[in-house]
């Protein structure tokens, strides 16, 4: 048995539990997710990876900052910094 199967403990109710440590979250990622921009959840729609709503907040916040303001610069760059996560991963949607 290797060292990851060592670690995992079968639990009382049948899930196994590992040594990793949880996290817990502040927040109700729904509620989350319903409060970003119509335009950001626009986006997640058509995005070929599972972004949270504070990931994808974050780097259209930061986009925006950079480009002044514009929207179509903000989602331009969610979509390159998808594209070179997708392509770190070997992975080209289409």
């Amino acid at each position: 048995m290797g060292g990851r199967q060592r670690e995992m403990r079968q639990c009382a109710d049948g899930n196994l539990r590992t040594g990793l440590a949880r996290r817990r979250r502040a927040t109700d990622p729904m509620t989350e997710f319903d409060q970003l921009p119509p335009v950001l959840r626009g986006w997640l729609a058509e995005a070929a990876l599972p972004w949270s709503a504070r990931s994808v907040r974050r780097v259209y916040t930061r986009a925006l900052a950079e480009s002044g303001g514009d929207e179509a610069a903000a989602l331009a760059r969610l979509s390159a910094v998808e594209q070179q996560r997708l392509s770190r991963d070997g992975i080209t949607p289409g």
